[in-house]
């Protein structure tokens, strides 16, 4: 099978299809925490998450979410090739998504009554950052369609109060160059109040929400210290698509006393959801050991294998192989900050990386959905 040249359903291939053009994700943050971090399950997060929310490439949170947003498309703008009439794609972005969403952590049961009152980080950008973008109008309709999704990518992004949620997303989703709107969280933070909110925007523009999954094996959630049962993740994907949202899985490969079959086996059983219509697109990260993080101090402690290039590269071909072709692959590898990768450190090259794939895809011979 081909999607435009590509052996693979990418989700530049799958945007292009629907919005007939290209369209660039600008990360964002929506200035909240997580239940992993404000004490209500822990106060360190998941193992592997940097003291970025898995947002490191995002925007700082301003006033005004148009702020924000201006300032995201700046930063996109100035990685623009010389004579691009466009944008380009946000620090992370391999030309289907950028750097990993929502880091998956946490439970707190999902009652529909449930208020969530998480605190404030207290990391706004500058006054000097929110006011230069505030002093940059958005680009006139006229000449440019609405070409950006609004990515909330810093940690659980429906971790606060409905009125809070409601004036955050109805203004993102307001801005004139947003066409679609993309929200990182936890499936354990999605009480219904705040999936029919979603639902409700979803009638404006497109809505996903991204989930961190990360593993189907409990042994290894609790060692990540996700926070939930696999049944809260499966409840969440079904009320969110009996509400007619667009849900993407976000799944780390390469965690510790992960092997190939048990790896395979989250990869098969996020197969089988996409069959049943309860996925709609899948996330596969490269585990990224990061300075700071608790799982840094793992691997020092307790060295794990870390896969190398080669290696990992035929495993995602593996991977895809299982994944339906219907099934959009929004990323096969991520990259996260130079400053912080301490290991492997062959993913900082991620040209390298992208074009060893391709080119692996061709010596095999193979495509997404060969083996589905």
């Amino acid at each position: 099978m081909d999607w435009n040249q590509k052996p693979y359903h990418s989700l530049d291939y799958e945007l292009k299809r629907r919005f007939g053009r290209k369209i660039y994700k600008l990360s964002l943050d929506g200035g909240m925490t997580c239940p992993n971090r404000d004490g209500t399950l822990g106060n360190r997060g998941c193992i592997f998450c940097s003291s970025g929310g898995s947002g490191d490439f995002a925007a700082k949170a301003c006033p005004d979410v148009w702020e924000q947003i201006e300032a995201a498309k700046a930063r996109v703008r100035r990685k623009m090739p010389p004579g691009s009439s466009g944008a380009t794609i946000a620090p992370g972005s391999n030309g289907a998504t950028i750097a990993p969403g929502s880091n998956g952590e946490t439970i707190a049961p999902r009652s529909s009554g449930a208020t969530i009152a998480p605190e404030s980080r207290g990391n706004a950008g500058t006054a000097s950052e929110c006011n230069a973008s505030a002093n940059t109008a958005p680009e006139s309709r006229a000449a440019t369609p609405p070409s950006y999704i609004a990515y909330f990518q810093s940690y659980t992004n429906t971790y606060a109060p409905l009125p809070r949620l409601r004036s955050l997303f109805e203004r993102a989703v307001s801005h004139p160059d947003v066409a679609l709107l993309s929200v990182a969280t936890r499936p354990d933070c999605l009480p219904d109040e705040t999936v029919s909110l979603l639902a409700g925007l979803n009638h404006r523009k497109p809505v996903w929400v991204e989930l961190g999954l990360q593993t189907v094996h409990e042994d290894t959630a609790r060692f990540i210290r996700r926070g939930y049962g696999f049944p809260v993740f499966e409840d969440a994907c079904r009320r969110l698509k009996a509400a007619g949202i667009t849900v993407v899985v976000h799944v780390i490969l390469g965690l510790p006393g992960e092997d190939r079959e048990r790896m395979l086996e989250t990869i098969t059983r996020m197969a089988d959801f996409s069959r049943a219509g309860l996925i709609d697109g899948i996330k596969l990260q490269l585990l990224h050991v990061l300075k700071g993080t608790d799982l840094a101090d793992y691997y020092q402690n307790h060295p794990f294998p870390i896969f190398s290039m080669e290696e990992y590269i035929d495993f995602l071909i593996d991977c895809a192989e299982l994944l339906p072709p219907e099934l959009v692959i929004h990323r096969l590898t991520g990259d996260g900050p130079k400053s912080l990768l301490v290991a492997p450190s062959w993913s900082g090259n991620k040209r390298l990386v992208l074009n060893t794939l391709a080119r692996r895809f061709k010596e095999r011979n193979t495509w997404q959905g060969r083996l589905s």
